[in-house]
């Protein structure tokens, strides 16, 4: 089973974030009913690997069509800003 892997994250101010690309080794897609992403965390420093883009290493999304046994399986995801942290826009039960 291969991870997704984060084709773009629009929340600038996740410290994982780089230039709309997400430098994580892999992020966990939250709690519905919003699919957080869990791994969103805002500090002063920029963090992840630069030379690593992120993938998706779980997904508690259990309506989404791409969620299989807990596992993403969509072949990219996109990320985008909600109201305090950052969600999966890829997920279709949001």
């Amino acid at each position: 089973m291969e991870m997704p892997f984060i084709n773009e994250c629009a929340v600038e101010s996740c410290s994982y974030n780089v230039g709309t690309a997400c430098h994580a080794l892999a992020i966990t897609v939250g709690d519905p009913p919003h699919a957080p992403c869990d791994t969103f965390f805002v500090t002063s420093s920029k963090g992840g690997d630069p030379a690593a883009v992120g993938q998706v290493r779980a997904c508690k999304m259990t309506g989404c069509r791409h969620n299989t046994r807990l596992e993403c399986q969509a072949p990219g995801i996109s990320v985008g800003s909600g109201q305090e942290d950052a969600h999966c826009l890829t997920c279709n039960a949001c």
